[in-house]
């Protein structure tokens, strides 16, 4: 539908043009109305946003209504329930500005510093996040006064459930391997031998498949935990060492020859949006975490 122009609209209304300019610059900002050169102004077409939202107005004036009906059954005031309303929002409010305050646990220092920064660039601005490893939770004998909630691998979240400060919930997420692993791992010569290497023998279970995964073309696969006394002679049989993040004090033993690639990992994104960002918003809430694998 076409609007009348700005003068008309002011002379049949009998206020200044420069009114009825203001609030038409005001409803474009908006996107409720576009200008067209030459044409004038018309009522903008109606967005997907507008629609969903227009919609959910509508619900809302409904359960509204539904709610004052109740209210006059029970004998309320408008009044009454006004002030009622604006407490809620004033409670809702305090609790979306209200900081949740997370500690990252892993084993090594800079790993577990790189995974804190990993999840805090999908965190809310006022959210925080810190980065302590086992040991120094440990050391701590659980003074975790100042944290709301631990995240650490699922391989290790029982081990910090005993060392953290009882009522703290501690969830644990999926890591994956990064980028630049999944692409150095790639891009290895398919007659290359490989050769990998972990600090804890339980993680070889888990570390071979995932190179093999991402190196299909590669036929010799070897492992080797850190501390294996025959760990030179094993370097010296192979081209290419993958090693587990805290192995890398191992790297000055490697022959010039044999290329070195760190078996990195990061917390899976969509693992932090589908299962830790919900947690800490009922957190933020005071809402029960029980129907959360916590």
């Amino acid at each position: 539908m076409q609007l009348p122009p700005v003068r008309e609209l002011a002379e049949a209304g009998g206020i200044a043009p420069m009114t009825v300019s203001g609030v038409y610059r005001d409803m474009r900002a908006a996107g409720l109305i576009v200008t067209r050169p030459g044409a004038g102004t018309f009522v903008a077409k109606p967005s997907r946003d507008a629609n969903h939202r227009a919609g959910s107005m509508k619900r809302i004036e409904e359960r509204m209504d539904a709610l004052l009906a109740e209210a006059q059954l029970a004998g309320l005031e408008v009044d009454d329930l006004v002030a009622l309303l604006n407490a809620r929002v004033a409670r809702v409010k305090a609790r979306k500005l209200q900081p949740v305050r997370i500690t990252m646990v892993g084993v090594f220092s800079g790993a577990t510093s790189d995974y804190a920064a990993d999840i805090a660039r999908q965190l809310r601005d006022h959210d925080v996040i810190d980065a302590v490893t086992i040991d120094q939770l440990r050391s701590s004998a659980g003074g975790g006064d100042a944290t709301d909630l631990y995240v650490t691998l699922a391989n290790r979240r029982q081990e910090v459930e005993e060392f953290t400060a009882p009522g703290v919930p501690v969830v644990s997420i999926s890591f994956i391997p990064s980028e630049r692993t999944r692409t150095l791992l790639a891009a290895i010569d398919p007659v290359a031998r490989i050769g990998i290497i972990s600090v804890f023998p339980e993680f070889l279970a888990l570390m071979k498949p995932g190179v093999l995964r991402f190196t299909p073309h590669v036929l010799s696969v070897a492992v080797a935990i850190a501390d294996d006394p025959e760990l030179d002679a094993f370097f010296n049989r192979i081209d290419v060492a993958v090693y587990a993040t805290g192995a890398e004090d191992l790297l000055g033993r490697l022959p010039r020859r044999v290329k070195a690639i760190e078996y990195r990992h990061v917390p899976d994104p969509h693992a932090v949006q589908r299962e830790l960002l919900p947690i800490i918003e009922r957190l933020r809430a005071g809402l029960p975490l029980k129907e959360f694998a916590v």
